[in-house]
């Protein structure tokens, strides 16, 4: 699918399965670089499906983009700047996501940072604190506020998403891994202790997706290019390519939808069966 937004809302005006829902999308803006980020291209499905949206980031003018793509296609969405590592800015996103959406039905933690991981012996307390902070605090941190909005209405949804890090091999990423494995536990926990509110908590573990973070930073590190880095990557995977943005922001349309009203706890692996081939 192309990252072209001309007249893609506008195909499936009041027919889309989110009309009626709203949405709070955490990191709805992206890491600079070639082709789409998660966050963005999830805002721009759900706000095609008919979703009223909150984009969430604390880059204003990458949020700002994704905002500008959606409006101009004729959606519906609006923006608010937060650090999620600080409560009192989770506090204040939850007050006003419930000002400007008046019932929040999704909410969709894409929110993650990998810069500076390493080895166990080799990572930095600091390195260690900021990735911990941002990956799994800060979901904690949104969870936590707008959880009891979603009791109160005895509905909602919740993703998050994680990795296929979090049961992958790779030993350079000793904080993002334990961090994405925290998701993962903070995803089953909730699911368990808010099923009686009616509140669905799932979460998405992407393999290897051609974004920017994915790619981009990565190449830089290796000193290749991105196009030799990207074929790396993809020789990785069993189906032979890497997924893109698109297939994470479907998945995350199935579990924000009504389709999967009895699914919660799931941890969906959107990565070519790469964590098949894992073990």
């Amino acid at each position: 699918m192309s990252d072209e937004t001309d007249d893609i809302l506008a195909d499936r005006a009041g027919s889309g399965r989110l009309v009626g829902k709203t949405a709070v999308i955490v990191g709805a803006g992206q890491t600079p670089g070639e082709q789409m980020g998660n966050g963005r291209a999830t805002a721009i499905l759900f706000a095609r499906e008919g979703a009223r949206l909150l984009l969430v980031d604390r880059d204003e003018e990458s949020v700002s983009e994704t905002h500008a793509r959606i409006v101009a296609a004729g959606g519906d969405a609006e923006i608010h700047l937060t650090d999620i590592t600080v409560e009192e800015q989770c506090i204040a996103l939850a007050a006003d996501a419930r000002e400007h959406l008046g019932r929040i039905d999704i909410l969709h933690n894409n929110v993650g940072i990998g810069d500076g991981d390493a080895r166990p012996t080799k990572l930095e307390e600091a390195v260690w604190d900021r990735i911990m902070d941002v990956n799994l605090k800060g979901m904690w941190l949104t969870c936590k506020h707008f959880v009891p909005i979603m009791r109160e209405q005895r509905s909602g949804a919740i993703i998050n998403v994680s990795s296929l890090a979090a049961i992958g091999t790779a030993a350079n990423l000793t904080a993002y891994r334990m961090s994405k494995a925290g998701v993962n536990a903070l995803t089953k926990h909730l699911a368990s202790a808010q099923a009686v509110d009616q509140i669905r908590v799932n979460a998405i573990a992407p393999g290897l997706i051609d974004t920017p973070m994915g790619v981009n930073a990565g190449a830089v590190a290796r000193g290749i290019t991105r196009e030799a880095y990207a074929a790396d990557r993809a020789s990785r995977v069993p189906m032979g390519h890497q997924g893109t943005a698109w297939d994470v922001a479907y998945a995350a349309l199935y579990l924000a939808s009504d389709e999967s009203r009895f699914v919660s706890g799931l941890i969906l692996a959107v990565d070519g069966a790469q964590g098949a081939h894992v073990g």
